[in-house]
């Protein structure tokens, strides 16, 4: 009796957040925002066991011996020269890596369920690796979309769906593959915000137009030969509708979500079974701030939230999928700026676990070297052990800093209501001195960037590591005053 129990739970759990429901991104273009930067937000959801969250950063042309990069499934793709770049790892997982590289490339991804059950497949499939050869080779989001369209089409995607993220500081683009050699891809406009949560959001396409679209050439000859499309009776061709697996399209757990994003940060007036359109126009001038708000987001204030204002406890493990959420495990807001010197240009604010309950805090790719204690192993081998870890390696240790945040999260989830006013109010002070903070900071970078880079760049990973201690410290702190 107890077996069918604990599949029944399992069951019931997988209806809640579903199995590939993970992660939730958003882009803003750059003539959204006061300085002129692209600005990209994602929080990485994994649900099932204890995560850790590594980060690495590999310098350029790291690879010394390998003259192959061996694919997940046992392809081969030449591995020669390499971008430097900062990496935030989970061990043992598929799809939760993203990248920034020295060029300012941000690669981030959400899981999106094709209704594919073909789907060809060479050398085993290209999955895991596409992010990787994609961070090392590209030194835009538009050079990142064609390698992406081209390592897909040569080895085809094993897993059944994904929206890959990229942006640069000119523009953002949403790479959609679906499982085997099909692939469509959108330019996020530079006056609108497009977000997607775990389902396909480009619609109507023009592979004529090359500045805004690319793709498979077939991609909709194939959709008509699966019978998944009739250009005589489906009106015009739809990807998302046509492609999607039809539980993501039509879930609760994604329409609420990408609703919710548009609602805060737009004056559309719409409800989550309206079409929700690719992009939107904002309500103005788009902050770092106004992204960190929608990644903590539980629906506050609207009928969605089943807690009525915490009452009913933690707003992060409810029937109704929020934007935050229990199996959120690293958020990340990058701000991509082209009038700044490469070294300060691209600012990277990171949230480990749930930004809820803890604070963004920011990074530059640029930085010779991570702080102690937040990067686990070694660095310039650990895409090569990314899937043979063992049990150990996810036991908390509060020697590493991610476990602070994760045994934070879980505290303030015991009394929600009680612990997230203290909470909010401390991480609130770190980040409004950061923000400020950060102005003149930059300041004395660039001059002495100026002067001497090398000097320029220490100094820059020094700041780095004295804000990451500064939060880690007040973790500890807050730990130990709630209960």
């Amino acid at each position: 009796m107890k077996k069918y129990i604990v599949i029944l739970i399992l069951i019931l759990n997988l209806g809640i957040y579903g199995v590939d429901d993970n992660c939730y991104t958003i882009i803003a273009g750059k003539n959204l925002t006061s300085g002129g930067s692209v600005l990209i937000a994602h929080n990485e959801d994994d649900s099932g066991k204890n995560f850790f969250v590594n980060v690495h950063k590999l310098p350029k042309n790291y690879r010394t011996s390998e003259k192959f990069l061996k694919l997940r499934n046992g392809g081969m793709y030449p591995a020669t020269e390499s971008n430097a770049f900062l990496w935030l790892e989970i061990p043992g997982i598929d799809f939760a890596d993203s990248y920034v590289n020295e060029h300012g490339l941000v690669i981030v991804s959400n899981a999106c369920p094709s209704r594919e059950d073909k789907g060809i497949l060479t050398e085993g499939g290209i999955g895991y690796f596409l992010r990787r050869i994609i961070a090392e080779k590209a030194k835009s989001a538009r050079e990142a979309v064609v390698l992406g369209g081209k390592l897909i089409e040569k080895y085809g995607y094993y897993s059944s769906g994904r929206s890959y993220a990229f942006a640069d500081s000119n523009e953002g683009w949403l790479l959609q593959v679906v499982k085997g050699k099909h692939w469509i891809a959108q330019r996020v406009p530079d006056d609108q915000i497009a977000i997607v949560p775990n389902y396909y959001t480009i619609r109507e396409i023009n592979l004529n137009d090359k500045k805004n679209f690319l793709g498979s050439k077939d991609i909709i000859k194939y959709a008509i030969k699966r019978g998944w499309y009739n250009p005589e009776t489906d009106g015009a061709f739809n990807f998302s509708r046509t492609y999607s697996s039809t539980r993501a399209l039509s879930g609760e757990y994604n329409r609420l979500r990408h609703w919710r994003g548009i609602s805060l940060l737009s004056k559309l007036k719409l409800e989550p079974d309206d079409p929700l359109p690719f992009s939107f126009k904002p309500l103005g001038k788009i902050k770092i701030s106004d992204l960190f708000m929608v990644l903590r987001d539980h629906y506050e204030g609207t009928p969605y939230d089943l807690t009525e204002k915490y009452k009913n406890g933690s707003p992060n493990f409810t029937k109704k999928r929020t934007i935050c959420t229990g199996s959120t495990q690293y958020s990340i807001v990058a701000d991509l700026r082209n009038n700044m010197p490469e070294e300060i240009a691209y600012q990277i604010w990171i949230s480990f676990r749930r930004p809820d309950s803890n604070s963004f805090s920011i990074w530059y790719p640029s930085i010779h070297s991570t702080p102690n204690n937040y990067t686990r192993g070694k660095s310039f081998s650990a895409h090569l052990s990314h899937f043979k870890k063992d049990d150990s390696y996810y036991k908390m240790s509060r020697k590493y800093p991610f476990w602070n945040y994760a045994k934070l999260s879980d505290k303030v989830d015991k009394d929600y209501k009680k612990n997230i006013k203290r909470v909010k109010k401390s991480w609130k002070n770190f980040e409004n001195f950061l923000l400020k903070n950060i102005r003149k900071r930059e300041k004395e970078f660039k001059y002495i960037l100026g002067k001497d880079k090398i000097l320029g760049r220490s100094l820059i990973t020094n700041y780095v590591h004295l804000m990451e201690y500064r939060r880690w410290m007040n973790s500890i702190d807050l730990l130990n005053s709630i209960h």
